[in-house]
């Protein structure tokens, strides 16, 4: 009802197929490994804050990325 309110275009991989969307895939398999895989959370807002923390102040400024030539996202 929301996206037909705002006229929006709801888009989706195709089932099974994680190659539609690869980059995505490709990062929510590096921030799984690096970040939430050992991590013991004690609540969903404890996560929503280290989750934010891994992607503002160390992924996208200083993981240096391969598909970007070694550039860091922020700088790309």
């Amino acid at each position: 009802m929301l996206l037909k309110a705002r006229k929006a275009i709801h888009s989706e991989s195709r089932k099974g197929n994680p190659y539609d969307n690869a980059l995505m895939e490709s990062f929510y398999k590096t921030l799984k490994r690096e970040l939430v895989q050992e991590a013991h959370f004690e609540a969903p807002e404890q996560a929503q804050k280290e989750i934010f923390k891994y992607i503002e102040l160390y992924y996208n400024t200083k993981r240096m990325h391969l598909s970007l030539e070694y550039v860091y996202p922020f700088d790309f």
